[in-house]
């Protein structure tokens, strides 16, 4: 079921016609959660949103982040080798341009004229336009110790650095997870970050938890970071200073297999899943409501 936004990015007039199909199929998403209502974030309500559905070609669609100049999305999708551009119209507008040969991509960051793009085995790639639409690729390995496997990539424009966690890494044990940063004005690894994850097992109330991340960002507004746990179906909140301040389960008939995740300037949220060999893969945006944050 695809669900057309009343505008939750930029400016969009619409009939009273699709307005009418706007109310039904948003009435029609919220029912459907009401038997299985997600928990939320302040701020939020993940049980109601508006779908987008996408094409087959984004199937593994696996990394999103926010153009704000266009209200476009840039998208990854994993093992292709493509940049992907969305724009939110009604049908969807897709760009996209090839950039390498195949590898598992697992996110991506816009940073100024630069777009860096995870690869899951330990690298980060900066991918720089040229003339005639190539692009250039520039390298950069993560300094983990043995083996790792990665799947969040964000800025902090606090730490000014871009960071990514470890989804299972060989220095990590049950109870934390490494977070590397990467300084885009130097090119250089040279910042790491612990995340301990006995506070969130005990929210959770998973004793046997062990997080594995699969997106994560910043909130444009308050500053949080946002954790999103596709195999664990649960989304972390982590305050300024990073100590936990809230885990939420995630409601597997909505999130199916949520691996994308980026905020609008405004702090609207978008989810990605992929398709996950059963139906199509989307795009979910849930509208933020500073007021019912302060709440």
């Amino acid at each position: 079921m695809s669900l057309w936004p009343l505008q939750p990015i930029g400016r969009l007039f619409v009939s009273w016609r699709a307005l009418l199909i706007i109310f039904i199929a948003a009435f029609n998403f919220s029912c459907s959660q009401e038997k299985n209502k997600t928990e939320s974030p302040a701020g939020y309500d993940l049980s109601t949103g508006y779908r987008y559905t996408l094409p087959s070609v984004l199937n593994e669609i696996s990394g999103l982040s926010y153009f704000s100049k266009d209200s476009s999305v840039f998208a990854i999708n994993d093992e292709k080798g493509f940049l992907f551009k969305i724009y939110f119209k009604n049908p969807l507008k897709i760009e996209r341009w090839k950039f390498g040969n195949g590898a598992d991509y697992e996110d991506v960051v816009l940073l100024d004229s630069n777009i860096y793009v995870l690869k899951s085995k330990g690298a980060i790639e900066r991918l720089k336009f040229n003339s005639g639409d190539s692009i250039s690729v520039t390298p950069f390995p993560i300094p983990v110790e043995g083996k790792g496997e990665f799947e969040t990539l964000y800025y902090d424009n606090v730490l000014h650095r871009i960071i990514t966690t470890c989804k299972s890494c060989e220095q990590d044990n049950k109870e934390q997870l490494t977070s590397f940063g990467f300084n885009p004005a130097t090119s250089v690894f040279d910042t790491a970050i612990i995340i301990n994850t006995e506070k969130i097992k005990t929210l959770a109330h998973e004793d046997k938890l062990r997080l594995k991340p699969s997106a994560a960002a910043i909130h444009p507004v308050t500053g949080e970071l946002f954790l999103l746990a596709s195999v664990n179906k649960l989304l972390v909140v982590f305050n300024k200073d990073r100590s936990v301040k809230g885990v939420y389960h995630l409601d597997p008939k909505t999130f199916k297999q949520p691996e994308g995740m980026t905020f609008t300037s405004k702090g609207d949220l978008l989810i990605s899943n992929e398709s996950a060999n059963s139906g199509s893969p989307d795009i979910l945006i849930f509208k933020y409501n500073h007021l019912k944050d302060r709440q």
